[in-house]
């Protein structure tokens, strides 16, 4: 190998390692958002019991200790720290080896990552995630949830659509 190929390879393998970094702004927007959501229904929220926006639709101020839909309820906060830190190194993994041009998948990785170290905050400072949204229909009634989740559930379509995808090689 010459040493201009030599050079190139170095090149590119350092640009490998650095795969789809930019796409972080988007988890720093999720963790933003998440949080400040948060803090604002905890101010709001202690006064009122429950803030109707629609018929379908109430803010509920909710202190969830467990995982998706409650789950797990009695396991310690830090079991879900160090789980959320876990993914989270796993989805940093993911995204630097993933290849720059499939854009749906960082995305989609970047927003779960986003949802999933807004939780762990709370989890870390609070014990608990503040749950907020409050959406129901017709006697169907949806667990509540909050900025982060939001994210995590969208990141996970967004997944799922990209591996549904016909691939053009």
């Amino acid at each position: 190998m010459t040493s201009s190929s030599q050079k190139s390879a170095a090149h590119e393998e350092r640009g490998f390692q650095l795969q789809n970094v930019h796409w972080l702004w988007l988890s720093a927007i999720v963790i933003a958002a998440d949080q400040v959501t948060k803090q604002l229904v905890v101010n709001q929220l202690e006064l009122f019991d429950r803030i109707h926006l629609f018929d379908w639709l109430n803010l509920t101020l909710m202190h969830n200790t467990g995982a998706a839909f409650s789950i797990f309820a009695g396991a310690t906060p830090w079991f879900f720290v160090a789980l959320s830190v876990l993914v989270s190194i796993g989805i940093l993994i993911w995204m630097r080896r993933h290849p720059q041009g499939e854009r749906l998948v960082a995305c989609s990785l970047a927003l779960i990552l986003g949802g999933a170290l807004g939780n762990a905050i709370d989890r870390a400072t609070r014990g608990y995630v503040i749950d907020f949204v409050d959406f129901h229909m017709y006697g169907w009634h949806y667990p509540a949830f909050n900025v982060a989740d939001s994210a995590i559930v969208l990141g996970a379509i967004l997944l799922g659509t990209d591996m549904l995808r016909p691939r053009r090689d």
